[in-house]
């Protein structure tokens, strides 16, 4: 579901907003994360991104990256520009699509500042996508990816503090084994640490490529 955000906008809406968008990965049907979402007040959009008026602490979970190593979110990406998305690699459809856009973007920009960009993709489906399993498919889209699994609930509760829902997977009647989560991507600025910037589905890498070098830079697209 695609989202028109307004400076207008409410709180409460938005948080409705990031529970419709749990069904971004081809499903029609599925239970929710009913729990609150972390409370947003009147973010203002510019182009493709949305500016928080109340950026979002960092998640405080330390996970398990894609070579087996504890990997503490707050302390590994402190104070480096950071997008995190939450999604699975079984996705159909909007997870490799919007980790390819980030993936085109940058490598558009000069390898200095590509550098010092971390991209952060945190499995909603930690049963299946182990550690070799992420690393393998993040290495198709960009090998500086960084891949982290765990426990569903510290994932969960990590993408909650963000605004984003996510659910356990869930078995199709047709055998597939779907999860449901919320498909925006958070920028985190160097400079403050806390996530300013939210990104829907819908951001494509013509946007990524025109907001990264802001974005490394800590100011507003």
């Amino acid at each position: 579901m695609h989202s028109t955000y307004q400076k207008s906008l409410t709180a409460a809406a938005l948080a409705v907003a990031a529970a419709f968008s749990l069904a971004a990965c081809g499903t029609d049907g599925g239970s929710s994360d009913k729990s609150p979402v972390a409370d947003v007040s009147a973010p203002a959009k510019t182009r493709a991104a949305t500016v928080l008026d109340t950026p979002f602490i960092k998640p405080d979970f330390v996970l398990t990256d894609t070579h087996g190593k504890k990997f503490d979110f707050r302390e590994r990406t402190k104070g480096k520009p950071t997008l995190i998305y939450f999604g699975y690699t079984h996705c159909p459809d909007v997870c490799p699509l919007t980790m390819g856009n980030i993936a085109v973007a940058k490598k558009a920009l000069p390898k200095a500042e590509q550098d010092k960009l971390q991209v952060v993709f945190v499995t909603t489906d930690p049963a299946r996508d182990t550690p070799s399993e992420l690393g393998t498919w993040l290495k198709s889209q960009d090998p500086s990816f960084i891949g982290l699994t765990g426990r569903f609930p510290a994932i969960q509760a990590g993408a909650r503090s963000i605004g984003i829902g996510i659910s356990p997977t869930e078995k199709e009647k047709d055998g597939s084994i779907v999860s449901m989560h919320g498909a925006q991507v958070i920028a985190f600025s160097p400079k403050t640490d806390k996530g300013y910037l939210l990104y829907g589905e819908d951001a494509t890498a013509q946007d990524y490529t025109k907001d990264l070098p802001k974005i490394i830079k800590g100011e507003n697209p």
